[in-house]
């Protein structure tokens, strides 16, 4: 598959010829607050797959799983473009709300799917977890 994406000023934009590992939606606190949404919507591609162009700054913060997450924004505009988590070493997640071609995002799980606000709530047609599956 071939993804790209940037940011909403164009100043941060990525590319890859690859496929997803996972595809999901996250209902965490963490995720509804960066994405001003009731979720984020991710996907994860091997790190090494996916080249990065333009200046990002990141946020470090400790995710309800325990887990370190960096999150990396444009310092322009602010559209949150990926992540990295510390359990999940050599993947990144990329904010499918930034590809260029959003058809491509096709979720296969939803986590922290009992923190889904009543106005965005979880499709029942995708496998979901009230928390987060083991090992994430």
């Amino acid at each position: 598959m071939k993804i790209s994406g940037q940011c909403l000023c164009g100043t941060v934009r990525y590319r890859g010829e690859t496929e997803p590992q996972f595809q999901g939606k996250c209902y965490c606190t963490d995720c509804r607050k960066t994405s001003a949404a009731g979720h984020a919507a991710m996907m994860g591609f091997a790190a090494d797959a996916i080249r990065i162009t333009g200046e990002l700054k990141e946020f470090h913060s400790k995710a309800d799983s325990g887990a370190s997450v960096t999150r990396a924004f444009c310092p322009t505009c602010g559209t949150g473009i990926c992540s990295r988590n510390d359990r999940m070493p050599g993947l990144i997640f990329l904010r499918a709300s930034t590809l260029d071609d959003p058809g491509l995002f096709a979720p296969q799980m939803i986590v922290w799917a009992a923190r889904a606000p009543a106005w965005d709530p979880v499709n029942p047609g995708v496998p979901a977890f009230a928390e987060r599956p083991t090992g994430m």
